[in-house]
């Protein structure tokens, strides 16, 4: 078995960074994600901004990058419509519109074909003639 100090000279880390204990208390960051919880099932639209703010209105005093990390931590995102939504996609095909360039001036007329679609249906339809 290999000492502490060579496993650490092994894997490039100092032995203080091994030994070293965080003194930070976890128990507010927690109280906060369970509010950030709490407000973000009731409103889930709201963003870092609002849920800053909705914290302050409890009487927390927090600020936006403390909530961003803590959204982030617990994998919460804003629901709102993103940019580009409706953007076409480059692999939906474009169909071109058949009846452009006819003038709608008056009642379709029975069987009297207007356009190659109507042409192509009642070609299909044996009943159509």
């Amino acid at each position: 078995m290999l000492s502490i100090g060579r496993q650490c000279e092994l894997l490039g880390l100092n032995r203080a960074t091994y030994y070293y204990c965080s003194e930070r208390d976890e128990s507010y960051n927690r109280t906060l994600m369970h509010l950030l919880d709490e407000q973000f099932t009731r409103t889930p639209f709201y963003g870092v901004d609002r849920m800053t703010e909705a914290l302050r209105r409890r009487g927390h005093g927090v600020n936006p990058k403390r909530i961003r990390r803590l959204m982030r931590l617990m994998g919460l995102e804003a629901v709102y419509p993103k940019p580009r939504l409706s953007d076409n996609g480059k692999a939906h095909r474009r169909y071109p519109y058949l009846l452009r360039e006819l003038s709608i001036d008056h009642p379709i007329r029975c069987g009297a074909p207007i356009s190659p679609i109507s042409e192509w249906f009642m070609g299909l339809c044996t009943w159509w003639r």
